[in-house]
């Protein structure tokens, strides 16, 4: 479908020759476990990488049913004929205004955004490369790749085409853990999986440096020229790490402008704080007055990186360390939005953290 549009001259993007007429771009293996949202090993040149499509939620899959053929999700209908390079930088401003709020930093991203659009590089944005990009601002994921480009644990853009992209391999896709089929994995118990999960996991200065590059992403995302983003879903299965064992993200799509999580759960009817969760881990307390969920977050990004890490550090630890590791743990997991002096409270643990770990292993050849 993709190819189609583009021999159509409906879309463009940086990797729709390799894709399409150069046949230099491939799917190699599946990485993915469900048919909605799709990751495969990609190989472009002497390149090689994760391809990424269909990367919004569709409607629960019926297992009963067949497979239905990919639905045009994206009509790639905008900007229309006749758009101008300044009316499309316009949609783009108004899109970022409601996505991440008033920020001052707003006019550079516009630019960033029309430096990736331009494909061919030829110092100018064509229709068909802003349909693609205006397709692609539409999903999380690949908007925080542009604004965190220059940032260590965000893997590099490697091109698009359409809502299709093609990012940097992260050789280990997962924090921890054992890839099992899911039809298997249905069947084991969550106390018994999450218990295998800890068996697979690197040495304790290794899994010490890949924990610090989590603490770091925290802060790339905190309060950055562009505003807060919120984790909100905090599963391994997202983290992934390389053979430096340097963090990399695998999933972004649940990393969300703070703005846009108050705006989706702010006033959504409520019984109980149940009802009030975008994703599995972003939530807000349900006021029982009015019956709605009010628009403040809980638990900040750290405490819920702080809880992902509990398990995973402790398990194997020096035991020199253990005891002020296990105490800076549970006080970064107390941590609350609503505490005065958050933020401040936010760099100490932060920091403290990151400190207690690295001079544990500074000294080893693993870090």
């Amino acid at each position: 479908m993709i190819c189609d549009k583009y021999k159509n001259g409906i879309i463009d993007g940086s990797a729709c020759e390799g894709l399409c007429t150069k046949e230099t771009l491939y799917f190699g293996k599946c990485l993915s476990t469900k048919p909605n949202h799709q990751m495969y090993l990609g190989f472009w040149g002497n390149l090689q990488g994760m391809i990424k499509c269909q990367m919004e939620e569709t409607v629960h899959l019926d297992f009963g049913a067949e497979l239905e053929p990919r639905k045009e999700i994206i009509p790639f209908d905008k900007p229309t004929k006749g758009t101008t390079v300044q009316k499309f930088k316009e949609m783009v401003y108004s899109l970022f205004k409601a996505k991440l709020g008033d920020q001052g930093s707003l006019p550079e991203l516009v630019s960033l955004i029309l430096s990736v659009a331009d494909g061919n590089k030829d110092g100018h944005v064509s229709l068909p490369e802003a349909k693609s990009a205006w397709a692609l601002l539409q999903l999380n994921e690949f908007l925080l790749m542009v604004i965190l480009q220059d940032k260590e644990h965000t893997p590099k853009l490697l091109g698009f085409c359409g809502d299709l992209y093609m990012m940097e391999r992260v050789q280990y896709t997962s924090l921890y853990g054992i890839s099992i089929p899911w039809i298997i994995e249905w069947f084991i118990p969550s106390g018994l999986r999450r218990s295998m999960d800890q068996w697979f996991t690197p040495s304790w200065p290794r899994k010490a440096k890949i924990a610090i590059g989590l603490l770091e992403f925290v802060e790339d995302i905190f309060h950055g020229p562009y505003g807060n983003f919120l984790m909100c879903d905090m599963s391994a299965k997202n983290l992934g790490y390389n053979d430096k064992y340097d963090l990399k993200m695998v999933d972004m799509r649940k990393i969300v402008p703070e703005m846009s999580v108050k705006q989706l759960i702010k006033d959504r009817h409520c019984e109980s704080d149940l009802d009030c969760v975008f994703g599995t881990d972003c939530r807000t307390l349900c006021d029982q007055n009015r019956k709605k969920c009010t628009g403040d977050i809980i638990q900040p990004n750290l405490a819920k990186v702080c809880q992902l890490l509990k398990d995973y550090l402790l398990r194997g630890v020096p035991s020199e360390i253990r005891e002020e590791l296990e105490k800076q743990l549970y006080s970064c997991i107390a941590l609350k939005v609503t505490a005065e002096q958050m933020e401040m409270e936010h760099s100490l643990i932060l920091n403290s953290l990151k400190t207690l770990l690295w001079k544990k292993i500074s000294h080893t050849t693993d870090s």
